[in-house]
């Protein structure tokens, strides 16, 4: 019986495992150590686009391994903090993709006109410049004082940035650019105060927003919305984590209510396309219809 058990381990090892099965291995202990120590979900994030951004952590810790980034990790959240930055995207702008909020000005404000209150759930809000465009539409549409937006992210830190209303002085002729393409009524300069090298956003407008954390791999939803945001977000998942997201987000809207997803993202081959109306070509607007 020892020898028959023994036979196929020895058999086993004489052939070399590759680079590639070994990090393959490394690679699910660690997100596997990072969900259980931290709750953490990464599982199910876009294979690819992981493991690139798991070696440039790897490097910047100036270790050799996957597993010698698990053993940092795993001893110092420190080291567990800067590779949620790194692991998680936080590439945004204010007014990105400008024509998104004109036709958002034009399709779904009037939709939101009929409503006496109106939640806006903004997911994976990063560090806020969309967040803040978003409440700029809203008051110069004259609907920011019966809104709340909820803003989640799963990093605190960007939160934190995103509380703060705080950002680069230098980005400010972009935003400037971009709020203007966005359809702006007025001028831009007059939402923020320059401080050396920075720009305080207007204190009114954090008025109606929540900031807070939340998990798209691992929570549920936590109310009912007119207007779900996920913008830039999905593309970032494997397909399974992509159809939680999708549930998670027609869970929670509210009959008639919009959703909004990126330009690279698409309501096809899920579960719920059927569920919605496109309200405009290309710019990924829908609205449930069932």
């Amino acid at each position: 019986m020892l020898q028959q058990a023994a036979g196929p381990a020895v058999a086993w090892m004489l052939r070399p495992m590759t680079q590639h099965e070994r990090e393959d291995i490394e690679l699910d202990l660690l997100l596997e150590g990072i969900s259980r120590y931290y709750g953490y979900d990464f599982r199910h994030y876009a294979p690819a686009s992981l493991k690139r951004r798991i070696w440039a952590a790897i490097r910047t810790e100036q270790l050799a391994s996957i597993s010698a980034l698990q053993e940092q990790v795993l001893h110092d959240p420190a080291c567990m903090e800067r590779l949620l930055l790194s692991l998680t995207v936080n590439v945004t702008t204010m007014f990105r993709d400008p024509e998104f909020y004109r036709i958002f000005r034009e399709k779904v404000v009037p939709r939101l006109r009929t409503y006496p209150f109106i939640r806006i759930w903004h997911a994976g809000c990063s560090t806020g410049e969309e967040v803040y465009s978003m409440a700029i539409l809203l008051h110069e549409e004259g609907l920011y004082d019966r809104c709340r937006i909820y803003a989640t992210d799963i990093n605190e830190r960007v939160l934190s940035k995103a509380r703060s209303g705080i950002f680069d002085l230098s980005t400010m002729q972009e935003y400037t650019q971009n709020y203007l393409r966005a359809g702006g009524t007025r001028s831009f300069s007059e939402y923020y105060t320059a401080a050396y090298d920075h720009a305080l956003f207007n204190p009114r407008l954090k008025e109606q927003i929540t900031f807070s954390q939340h998990n798209l791999a691992t929570d549920g939803s936590f109310n009912e919305f007119n207007v779900v945001l996920c913008r830039n977000v999905l593309i970032y998942f494997n397909k399974q984590l992509q159809e939680r997201v999708h549930n998670l987000m027609y869970e929670s809207l509210g009959m008639f209510g919009v959703l909004g997803i990126g330009r690279a993202e698409s309501m096809r081959f899920t579960s719920h396309e059927q569920h919605y109306k496109e309200l405009h070509p290309g710019e990924r607007l829908y609205q449930r219809v069932v």
